[in-house]
């Protein structure tokens, strides 16, 4: 148990709601507000990329609600999902929102905070440790490296529509990107891994350049596929998601820093 009086941790309060990250999925991620969240609430609606271990350390009375979208099937809007929330705490019930990663990393926690804060609903934000951080150097891939990279760009692999990203005439700029970017990091992009690389490679990066994809990053099913450009989507086949992917030259050190499957 935490000690709270040492801590001196802020209180859940009835009628309120905790936007909290869970981490990429190792328990041992958490932060110890999101430890603290999960001991308090009395309602709890969550993600689908959330471990069920970390469900298991919930409050056993607590409210647990599936509010996880899964791509291709049916799934809860997010108006709807909104809309839960804003309820369960004019109900007077102290609600968290429990999501995989961190809240503000597509993860749409700005959407649901600033719902609530319009039904006068007060809220906190707990920030998560997000995939590119936490299952990258769980992968052995450190984000940033000196000598190889100064910047990183963090991008979504499709769209609201689940198309890819720029169809729609929005960001990205793929040449942009390309040219400005020495590393980066995909979420979500397995389903248009092949048009995302034949974009890049379009905009002037090498074909040979590094790709790391880690399937199921910080759990026990962990996998880290070490490829090329040219060749990601190919060897991608049968990787599972979620998954993140990661574009540059730190790729490479996986195969000397892959502490994780080594235990």
């Amino acid at each position: 148990m935490i000690n709270r009086v040492r801590l001196e941790l802020p209180e859940l309060q009835a009628g309120s709601v905790w936007l909290v990250g869970a981490g990429p999925g190792d328990p041992g991620l958490l932060s110890v507000l999101a430890l603290h969240a999960l001991e308090c609430a009395d309602a709890i609606v969550c993600d689908a990329l959330v471990d069920r271990r970390i469900l298991a350390l919930a409050r056993p009375d607590a409210a647990v609600e599936d509010a996880g979208k899964r791509g291709g099937r049916p799934s809860p809007r997010q108006p709807d999902i909104t809309a839960r929330l804003i309820a369960l705490a004019r109900d007077g019930k102290r609600v968290l929102r429990l999501k995989g990663g961190d809240p503000c990393v597509f993860g749409r926690g700005g959407e649901e905070a600033l719902a609530l804060a319009k039904a006068g609903i007060p809220f906190r934000i707990v920030p998560g440790i997000t995939a590119a951080i936490g299952g990258l150097a769980y992968a052995g891939i450190p984000l940033t490296y000196r000598g190889i990279n100064s910047a990183v760009t963090l991008i979504t692999g499709h769209n609201s529509e689940g198309a890819i990203p720029g169809e729609d005439g929005g960001a990205p700029d793929w040449n942009a990107l390309a040219k400005g970017s020495p590393v980066i990091v995909l979420y979500m992009a397995l389903n248009h891994l092949d048009d995302i690389a034949a974009r890049l490679i379009a905009a002037g990066r090498g074909p040979g350049e590094p790709v790391a994809i880690v399937s199921k990053a910080t759990t026990d099913a962990q996998r880290v596929v070490v490829t090329s450009l040219a060749r990601a989507a190919a060897d991608a086949a049968g990787v599972e998601g979620p998954a993140i992917i990661v574009v540059g030259e730190v790729a490479r050190l996986h195969d000397a820093l892959g502490w994780y499957g080594k235990r």
